[in-house]
């Protein structure tokens, strides 16, 4: 069987993720994408090196993409971006009978090449309107789900919408990884810091929309079109404002009754039903209210870690879906429903260049049925600039086990017994 996975930058979900699954698989993958050998060169680098995540011991390092008994991956260069140049690349081969992305920015182009080719995949709006923040509100809103007040600003506009209460949150409305997002609080801020955001990012669409305060968690959901797994979800800690920096991921299961289902359904509002989502919410003083819906695995290693620890491969379950399977009647249980796990990035805090990192890969817990991993995120010599950004990760320390506190023990002891030195001037 043919897999076309669509796919920009090279990131560690496909190379070391979704490839090695297609192999166990047999499926023969062609990856599509405008950077093909920086592809090339990302899967060279990774061969031999350890799996992100918590794998069990026997899972010994990844073998990347190849697999000495499987069919071998080519990379064809093609504009990804844009869905007709995408679809004419694949009509050129062989009929393939899935196609994939994991790419916050391709899940539209993706879907409607998978409705073109007639094969399983995500719906082309639904897809949109998880991309596009201003359009998810709109939706929500339009079918009672969700009020959340807000308003589009683009470059020109000449004055900072009406009807804002301060404080709002402004972002790009197809922005990710925290960029350009910030809190604000007056008229006057919002005006200042739009135009700021418009010099670096000319003609996209800015969102300012109402602060909602409250607890960050997140909701893993796997569907097949007819059932929607809910795998659970994590609860996140924030960097001070006014910045939004993930710095750190707990598992939090069981999801409470309310938020799960408020949740379910504004995905189902959304028409967000197949393929893997990664959302998340804010559980606050009126309740569970979006933040944003991911069209993908949830990211930054959580994905491996969430393979870990809910003992299946997410990669080839979502290629599975992909394919036309229909999903098991019930979701898989995180260690036999007693599993905890930590996923916690170490964050820059200042400028200058990096020039002592720890080694990647599994190390001792010191406490009993914990599996601790640690994964370079920047290398030793990198220049690093303070974005306020998930782009500020230095590396990611994870751990997984059945009893929360000894999770926990091993995550701090590890923390405190690793050094990341930044060298440069503090501010």
């Amino acid at each position: 069987m043919r897999l076309c996975l669509i796919a920009s930058k090279p990131t560690d979900s496909v190379i070391l993720g979704f490839l090695p699954a297609a192999a166990r698989l047999g499926l023969e993958v062609v990856l599509l994408t405008d950077q093909p050998e920086e592809h090339e060169r990302a899967l060279a680098r990774t061969r031999g090196l350890p799996r992100p995540g918590c794998p069990r011991p026997q899972a010994g390092p990844s073998d990347g993409a190849r697999d000495p008994d499987g069919p071998p991956v080519r990379f064809l260069g093609c504009d990804v971006w844009d869905a007709r140049e995408l679809i004419c690349a694949i009509a050129g081969r062989p009929a393939p009978h899935a196609i994939v992305s994991n790419s916050d920015h391709l899940q539209t182009q993706t879907a409607l090449a998978a409705a073109y080719f007639d094969v399983p995949g995500k719906d082309w709006r639904s897809a949109m309107r998880a991309k596009n923040k201003s359009l998810m509100r709109r939706r929500l809103a339009e079918t009672g789900t969700e009020h959340v007040a807000s308003a589009e600003i683009r470059a020109g506009d000449g004055h900072p919408p009406d009807g804002l209460r301060y404080p709002v949150v402004l972002k790009p409305a197809e922005g990710v990884a925290s960029e350009d997002v910030m809190l604000v609080i007056s008229p006057e801020e919002l005006a200042m810091r739009s135009a700021q955001i418009h010099s670096r990012r000319p003609g996209e669409t800015l969102l300012a929309e109402e602060y909602l305060s409250g607890e960050l968690h997140t909701l893993e959901t796997l569907g097949d079109g007819k059932r929607t797994w809910v795998l659970g979800g994590f609860r996140t800690r924030l960097s001070p404002l006014p910045f939004f920096i993930e710095e750190r991921l707990t598992w939090s299961a069981p999801v409470p009754d309310a938020a799960r289902d408020h949740v379910l359904d504004a995905l189902s509002s959304l028409d967000v039903t197949f393929g893997a989502c990664h959302t998340e919410y804010v559980e606050g003083s009126r309740g569970p209210a979006l933040i944003e819906v991911n069209d993908r695995l949830i990211g930054d290693h959580c994905d491996f870690v969430l393979s870990d620890l809910l003992g299946v491969d997410l990669f080839e379950l979502v290629l599975r879906v992909h394919l036309g399977e229909s999903l098991p009647a019930a979701p898989p249980r995180p260690w036999g429903g007693a599993g905890h796990a930590v996923i916690d990035y170490v964050v820059a805090d200042h400028p200058g260049t990096l020039t002592a990192v720890p080694s990647a890969g599994p190390r001792p817990s010191g406490e009993r049925d914990v599996l601790l991993s640690y994964r370079p995120l920047r290398a030793a010599g990198d220049r690093i600039d303070i974005t306020h950004t998930n782009r500020d990760y230095l590396g990611v320390v994870s751990a997984i086990g059945t009893d929360a506190a000894a999770v926990e023990n091993a995550v701090a002891t590890a923390r405190a017994r690793d050094s990341w030195l930044v060298t440069g001037s503090r501010s």
